[in-house]
């Protein structure tokens, strides 16, 4: 039995730069949540909380064993660097670009999604992101 997931994950910083934090939902096939995480990532763009939220989606999915993974994000630029339709051209976000293709290695499929930030996964990622703000970003 292959193990598909869908990961959720949504990156904000308050100020671009500014404090930023990262969080990200894992759910099962039948729309159970396995693992919703949020960190404080200390000053941040709001491109750069996005591919640190995939990133630490795409780390926690691989410690689940995962074979599968379909990306949900809200983020449209993030979401065309990864399709392929838009280059990446900022040296920091092209590191990070990097480390997502690193990590696609751990999976036999990976595709990403573009979602409305109305999509209640999202919703529940961005509101671990304002908590973790609003806890840590005094």
């Amino acid at each position: 039995m292959v193990l598909r997931l869908k990961v959720y994950s949504d990156g904000g910083a308050r100020g671009n730069p500014g404090p930023a934090a990262a969080a990200f939902l894992i759910v099962s096939e039948n729309d159970m949540v396995l693992r919703a995480e949020s960190h404080f990532l200390g000053e941040r763009t709001n491109n750069q909380a996005e591919y640190e939220a995939l990133i630490a989606a795409l780390e926690a999915a691989a410690q689940l064993c995962a074979e599968e993974i379909i990306c949900h994000l809200d983020s449209e630029l993030v979401g065309k660097h990864l399709t392929g339709e838009f280059k990446v051209r900022n040296a920091d976000l092209r590191r990070l670009w990097s480390k997502v293709q690193e990590l696609k290695r751990c999976f036999k499929r990976v595709s990403f999604v573009n979602v409305p930030r109305i999509n209640k996964y999202i919703q529940e990622a961005d509101g671990l992101v304002n908590e973790q703000l609003d806890q840590t970003a005094k």
